[in-house]
């Protein structure tokens, strides 16, 4: 049975349709001890079978060491968003309620290679001197 409805997956596909670039969708799940990890890998799963730009890679957190380091997960169930760049996006915990739309968004600006930001703010960006580690926190309620 599938997570998504048909409305969902529909506007979804259709968004899809502007997917530049390829994107891989890579998932960090386990069997034990991870309450939302099965659903996490079902929605992204189902996300990625509506356009041929996508793709899934599912690795074990912990078996696939190498991996995890590689991408810096650090917790489950972890989504890293790549595209011909790893830009650092990493989706924490599952992309369900209004979460969804920051997976979807993320998808489009990794598949685009851009932000959207304006050149004014890039020029501002530029000003910045150390690396700066960004976490947004959000609660389904």
């Amino acid at each position: 049975m599938a997570l998504l409805n048909d409305k969902v997956m529909e506007q979804v596909k259709k968004e899809f349709e502007n997917l530049v670039g390829s994107v891989k969708l890579v998932n960090f799940t386990q069997e034990l001890e991870c309450e939302f990890c099965l659903d996490t890998r079902r929605i992204i799963e189902e996300v990625a079978s509506l356009s041929p730009r996508l793709s899934v890679d599912v690795y074990n957190f912990q078996i696939d060491r190498e991996k995890v380091q590689a991408y810096g997960i650090d917790k489950i169930p972890a989504t890293a968003i790549v595209g011909g760049k790893d830009y650092g996006i990493r989706y924490y915990g599952i992309p369900s309620g209004y979460e969804f739309s920051s997976l979807v968004g993320s998808i489009l600006d990794v598949s685009l290679g851009s932000s959207g930001l304006s050149q004014a703010t890039r020029e501002a960006l530029k000003a910045i001197t150390q690396p700066v580690h960004i976490q947004v926190f959000t609660t389904p309620t």
